[in-house]
Order: C-alpha cells, then sequence, then structure tokens
C-alpha cells in the first residue's frame, strides 16, 4: 500500500515539474521545486494530547476569574479607565488578593 502512494506522489512530482516547466521555468528550478513541494514534511501534524484540568485548578481559576472582575469594577472609573494613579499592577495585586479571601 505504502509503495504505491510512493508512486502516485512520484507522478504528481513529475506532472508537477512539467507543469512548471511548461509555464516557462528553467528546468533544473522546476524539479527543485517539484521535489521538495513533494518531500514528506518532517513535522507532525499531531494534535498535542491535552491534559485535563484538575478539580482544584478550575475552582482556583474560576475564582481567580471573579476576582479579576470585582477588582476591575473596583479601580476603574465608569468609562472603563483606571483610577488616577493605578495600574494593571494594582488591579492583579488586589485580585489575587481577594482571591485569596474566598
Amino acid at each position: 500500500m505504502a509503495a504505491e502512494g510512493d508512486t502516485i506522489a512520484g507522478a504528481l512530482c513529475d506532472v508537477m515539474e512539467q507543469a512548471l516547466i511548461d509555464k516557462g521555468i528553467a528546468p533544473d528550478l522546476a524539479r527543485a521545486l517539484a521535489k521538495r513541494a513533494c518531500e514528506p514534511s518532517l513535522v507532525r501534524a499531531e494534535q498535542k494530547v491535552r491534559r485535563k484540568v484538575r478539580k482544584g485548578a478550575k475552582a482556583a481559576n474560576r475564582k481567580l476569574s471573579a476576582a479579576f472582575k470585582e477588582a476591575n469594577r473596583r479601580l476603574r472609573t465608569k468609562g472603563g479607565q483606571l483610577r488616577k494613579g493605578k495600574t494593571q499592577g494594582d488591579v492583579a495585586r488586589l485580585a489575587h488578593k481577594l482571591k485569596k479571601k474566598m
């Protein structure tokens, strides 16, 4: 089966090379391009195995999310800008402090 796939791939490379030559590309360049396009990629297209998120981490994420919402509510104006003298670091510090209390 694999040999059949290799034969088909080789034939397609030859067709590609000939099409490039017919378009006016130099034969040596066409051969190099066709060969490179038909090489199997070394990088596997497999997806990474995703690990399940543990229950404790899920709870911590939920608490931190809620804490950030509260911290942003406290340290931002109605228009959404940070209050004078406050930084995003202040928001993060307050959020972590609030998460501890939850």
